[in-house]
């Protein structure tokens, strides 16, 4: 099951809800009891493939950021 991080706006605390995604949207109240709190970004995802992929230098050197085609003169 997914594990969701929280922070709580009013005490500040940071806490994590295990809960089905199809629950990811819904509020969480800290384990203070109080009901402002915020969903944090989970960031472990966002640094996959596409990052690295993209300070790759284009494959057949000397294309620079040409498609790789023979299109760029």
């Amino acid at each position: 099951m997914p594990r969701y991080e929280f922070r709580c706006r009013a005490c500040g605390d940071t806490f994590l809800v295990n809960r089905p995604m199809s629950e990811s949207g819904d509020p969480a109240a800290c384990p203070q009891g109080h009901d402002d709190t915020v969903k944090l970004l989970n960031t472990i995802g966002l640094a996959g493939g596409a990052a690295v992929s993209v300070n790759q230098p284009a494959s057949g050197g000397g294309g620079g950021a040409c498609c790789g085609g023979g299109c760029c003169g």
